[in-house]
């Protein structure tokens, strides 16, 4: 179903009833199809809401770049409009970057009582020597090749120094979304992490290599109180790859929900 959220076009899904509410925010790249199991699972004994993020699945792409912040307005505004408060929240990988933000404000409009991040984004990794070298070098090409007489002898040279440098996710997206996605990955969220106050549960691939198992340790050490379980031979999406284990351990979190 579509709502407007903001004059952007927002698919959704709405579904099961219940005492409680999870929402769920899905990944970059992604969109809520992937979600089908959990809310499978979950609307028996609870509403299940989920956007199609703006610039994902079938939403609108927003209008200019956004950051992370852009996006927490957006799920609140999301909220505000289907009459959702303080949802129990699950969020994959830039899902769980957006809850991160958007828990720990200095006036959050969500105080969830509970939160599960699966293979969450929100560490910046640490670039090596080797990696700064590459960045400096690209960014020196891109300079000399971006002049106007090199861009008349060589006008593909910029994007093909892209091409060879830039992410599968970068190359993919539109030129909005891309100055989107420098944004968004740019932003640190570790300081953040210890303001966490609600009981959190950490779920990952132990094969994940876009965000690693070490963020997931990070995470755990430095959100109070909270929880992390491992899923042998998982990726980045541990809730379909190791949905047995995955589908249990949310069960065991969310029993007095599913009652």
């Amino acid at each position: 179903m579509f709502t407007q959220i903001n004059s952007l076009n927002i698919n959704y899904i709405d579904c099961g009833s219940g005492a409680s509410t999870i929402l769920l925010l899905h990944g970059w790249g992604s969109n809520i199809t992937l979600f089908k199991n959990i809310t499978d699972m979950l609307s028996p004994y609870m509403r299940v809401v989920a956007p199609d993020m703006p610039g994902f699945g079938e939403s609108d792409e927003p209008t200019e770049p956004w950051c992370v912040d852009d996006y927490v307005d957006f799920v609140e505004d999301f909220c505000k409009s289907l009459d959702v408060k303080n949802p129990i929240m699950l969020g994959h990988s830039f899902g769980g970057r957006v809850i991160i933000k958007a828990v720990t404000r200095k006036s959050p409009y969500f105080n969830p009582p509970k939160i599960i991040l699966t293979d969450s984004a929100g560490i910046k990794p640490k670039q090596s020597m080797a990696s700064k070298l590459r960045t400096r070098s690209y960014k020196m090409g891109k300079s000399v090749m971006s002049t106007a007489p090199m861009k008349k002898l060589f006008p593909n040279a910029v994007d093909n120094m892209r091409n060879k440098r830039g992410s599968a996710d970068y190359l993919a997206a539109t030129v909005t979304m891309r100055q989107t996605l420098v944004k968004v990955v740019n932003e640190d969220l570790t300081h953040l992490l210890p303001e966490i106050k609600q009981s959190t549960l950490l779920i990952w691939g132990d094969k994940d290599d876009a965000t690693p198992l070490a963020d997931g340790v990070l995470m755990s050490e430095l959100i109070p109180g909270s929880g992390l379980v491992t899923i042998k031979n998982a990726g980045h999406y541990a809730f379909l790859e190791g949905w047995y284990t995955f589908s249990r351990v949310l069960a065991s979190f969310l029993e007095n929900e599913m009652k």
